[in-house]
């Protein structure tokens, strides 16, 4: 099924298959606002509720599945690339950082929904070129973003491309700042534990940047990689950075998150591809009912450290592609 529908005075489309319902909204970042498992009763995503609609349209990164580009921070809002200078808004005064990237609030269109026997798929796209001049102005490339929501049987898969139209190398780092609620189905945080694909710990100075050194995780951190995992919410403040490393999840490689309810053993999975490379994770001081997996395809402020390619810093070439996949899903 897909329906377009008003949502709290917002145009957004709606889609189900099998178990699965979600709920997108184009015009705020293609932002996907929510994802549930009807039959287990599991609402995967932090969804703004009437009451927080507003919030959503001044913070949308706090919501749903909402896309950073380019990832996390960027010191002093600069970087140099290829003999150019980019700016971006000063955004975190007391850092002076750029934070969360320019398009988690732009609008997209609907190019593509198509439903099928096994799937229900919804393309959706942004443009940005020098009539586009609120990002135009901070990242001077004419690109194409398409991101591409499939919903199946076996969960949600999200594929974001990036396509430049420019006549210049472009830079490109991606990362989405996921609420995963905490509690999804029942209970109470205590009853829940997050487990997370992570290697080494990055070194964060004052203003919440990465010094260029990878630390060993201490005892806290290393229960992420744990059969037991870490209690994340209804616990102590996280704002943590990391390496990607997989772990073993039902005897099997994971390259992920995930969150178990330990009573019931309802586990909702974020599932990441070879493409992202780093992690943060932030439970916004630890008394909300959501923590926030943030997968990246570059390092947090990866354009200013020293052998940024070690750190995942890439770029298209001009009419070159590139792409990145997540998955969410719920057993």
């Amino acid at each position: 099924m897909i329906r377009s529908c008003e949502w709290h005075g917002t145009q957004a489309v709606e889609f189900t298959k099998r178990d699965y319902t979600a709920l997108l909204v184009p015009s705020v970042g293609a932002n996907l606002v929510r994802l549930a498992h009807t039959r287990l009763g599991v609402e995967v995503l932090r969804t703004p509720s009437e009451r927080e609609h507003d919030e959503f349209l001044r913070r949308p990164h706090v919501y749903g599945v909402p896309i950073l580009f380019p990832p996390n921070r960027i010191a002093d809002g600069r970087f140099r690339f290829d003999g150019r200078e980019y700016r971006f808004p000063i955004t975190r005064p007391e850092e002076n950082n750029y934070h969360h990237g320019i398009l988690k609030s732009q609008s997209f269109a609907v190019s593509k929904a198509v439903e099928t026997p096994d799937e229900v798929l919804i393309e959706t796209r942004c443009y940005s070129n020098a009539a586009s001049d609120a990002i135009y102005r901070d990242f001077p490339h004419a690109f194409k973003c398409k991101i591409t929501y499939r919903l199946s049987a076996e969960g949600l898969e999200q594929e974001v491309m990036f396509g430049n139209k420019s006549d210049l190398p472009m830079p490109v780092g991606v990362g989405f700042h996921t609420p995963l609620n905490v509690p999804f189905a029942g209970g109470d945080a205590a009853d829940y534990r997050l487990r997370m694909a992570v290697g080494e710990r990055f070194e964060l100075n004052g203003r919440n940047l990465p010094t260029g050194r990878l630390l060993p995780l201490d005892e806290r951190f290393a229960r992420l990689r744990a059969p037991e995992g870490l209690q994340a919410t209804g616990c102590e403040a996280i704002e943590a950075g990391f390496s990607v490393r997989e772990i073993e999840v039902d005897g099997r490689p994971f390259r992920g998150a995930v969150v178990e309810n330990r009573r019931t053993g309802v586990r909702v999975f974020y599932e990441v591809d070879s493409q992202t490379l780093y992690w943060t994770l932030w439970n916004n001081g630890g008394q909300v009912p959501y923590c926030c997996p943030e997968p990246q395809s570059w390092a947090t402020d990866a354009p200013n450290l020293p052998d940024r390619e070690r750190w995942g810093f890439r770029s298209i070439p001009p009419g070159g592609k590139w792409s990145i996949r997540y998955r969410l899903y719920v057993k």
